[in-house]
């Protein structure tokens, strides 16, 4: 006996698969091939480069744009005393993602800075990001704007250091009359404490006459007594 149960996508549907992409396998093997013939390509010109003693580069497209200054710094320092996990076996020689510096563009991995401003330096990492190894010669008036550029942002930068100077003397002096306060309000009720004490001796003494030793009253006494000085440091001559 045949199901009853209808398809998830309706009624006369159970095998209608129109939904799905269709796929043109004719264009993607073209795309394959194009690509395959470009590696091949390239393969063979860095043997030739290599049997001839040269260095390979990717020919120019004439997309590229000239050389630009970095704008991007890098702060190795904030690196140091770190601790970054990698994945086993990566990074095998310079290729790939590993412990270091990694250029994304390259696919290159570097283990000190000074291989890696060599290398972003390099015709071969320039070519990677699209620009040529020549630099735009600058105008009269390119070097005016920088020059103004660059004044008006030593201006900025002075004006911002006086004004965090200000205010981090503003915050010291508060804090330094916080703890001013602090140590007098310290002393103050030492003195309190103190006076308290001397009173509260006073009422013994009145009460139980003077023959009543205070707890540290003659302790300084008591410590000449133990040195053998029984009489003080005064002369004895008349």
């Amino acid at each position: 006996m045949a199901s009853k149960k209808g398809s998830a996508y309706g009624e006369g549907r159970a095998s209608d698969t129109s939904f799905r992409r269709d796929w043109d396998l004719e264009e993607y093997a073209a795309k394959a091939a194009t690509r395959e013939a470009a590696e091949k390509e390239e393969r063979k010109a860095r043997w030739e480069a290599k049997q001839e003693g040269k260095k390979y580069y990717k020919p120019l497209t004439g997309d590229e744009t000239l050389t630009s200054a970095r704008t991007r710094h890098t702060d190795f320092s904030a690196q140091v005393g770190k601790t970054s996990l990698v994945a086993g076996g990566a990074a095998v020689g310079k290729r790939g993602r590993g412990p270091g510096i990694y250029c994304e563009a390259c696919d290159l991995n570097f283990k000190d800075n000074l291989q890696w401003v060599e290398h972003i330096n390099s015709k071969q990492h320039l070519a990677a990001i699209g620009q040529t190894d020549e630099v735009r010669k600058a105008t009269a008036q390119d070097v005016h704007d920088r020059i103004e550029q660059l004044w008006l942002k030593k201006q900025e930068e002075k004006l911002a250091a006086t004004t965090s100077l200000h205010e981090r003397l503003a915050i010291q002096a508060v804090e330094d009359e916080k703890e001013r306060e602090a140590k007098r309000l310290k002393r103050h009720e030492a003195a309190e404490k103190k006076r308290q004490e001397l009173e509260a001796a006073k009422e013994v003494k009145m009460e139980y006459g003077e023959d009543v030793r205070i707890e540290g009253e003659h302790d300084e006494d008591d410590m000449m007594a133990m040195m053998g000085f029984s009489g003080g440091f005064g002369s004895s001559k008349k």
